[in-house]
């Protein structure tokens, strides 16, 4: 591995970790739940299993290739591997963070879809969908979010969490704290006796897509 390979991996790995503590201080995972990844080259780098992410530094970087190989580190990679290499074998996603965010995994468990009822979702490609049930860690959980992250950016894993992916770690997170958001502005909204909330229509969600094909994000 050249100085300069080695070099975009430990920034590659300190971005990580950085992500990770961040899901964890602004309570989008509890404990060591939740994972977060990045794409350098060939290589994964990816959160372990059941390590606290106050205590990861640079000698617990643990890397895997898109085979899921382990090509770095001693450390056991998360045990949500397939979630993450299946995002990077099937986008150009150079990120990927996985939570288990309470108002989104709640939604998660109520609807298919989480209703438009904000813009925000058009940050996520439309409508976010939830990606059918099965056990963690497992090759079907994988197909079932690939299925619901078609044209997406986003999706809810089913009485589990969230799972976004991104061109960089600031981005992924960025759209799992939107869509954490997104799930808990509805969930508020739905909860009025006696009050439905008015939804966007996809005629309204594609106005926003293109408005942000020429101005990027409102704000």
């Amino acid at each position: 591995m050249s100085d300069q390979q080695r070099d975009a991996i430990g920034r590659a790995w300190d971005g990580v970790v950085a992500t990770a503590r961040r899901t964890a201080a602004e309570g989008l995972v509890v404990g060591t739940s939740g994972n977060v990844s990045a794409r350098v080259g060939d290589t994964v780098l990816v959160t372990p299993s059941g390590v606290p992410y106050d205590r990861l530094g640079p000698q617990d970087a643990v890397g895997v290739d898109l085979a899921g190989h382990r090509v770095l580190g001693e450390l056991a990679p998360t045990s949500e591997l397939p979630l993450h290499l299946a995002v990077y074998r099937n986008t150009d996603a150079s990120a990927v963070v996985h939570t288990h965010a309470v108002h989104a995994t709640a939604v998660s468990t109520l609807v298919p879809e989480v209703p438009p009822v904000h813009y925000a979702a058009a940050m996520l490609g439309g409508t976010v969908r939830v990606a059918a049930y099965a056990r963690y860690g497992t090759d079907e959980l994988a197909a079932n979010m690939l299925t619901a992250l078609r044209d997406r950016t986003g999706c809810l894993l089913q009485n589990h969490g969230t799972v976004t992916h991104g061109a960089t770690l600031d981005e992924a997170y960025d759209r799992t704290a939107q869509l954490e958001w997104l799930c808990r502005l509805w969930l508020a909204a739905s909860s009025v006796p006696g009050r439905t909330p008015s939804l966007l229509s996809p005629a309204q969600l594609s106005d926003v897509q293109e408005a942000l094909k020429g101005y990027g994000q409102p704000g």
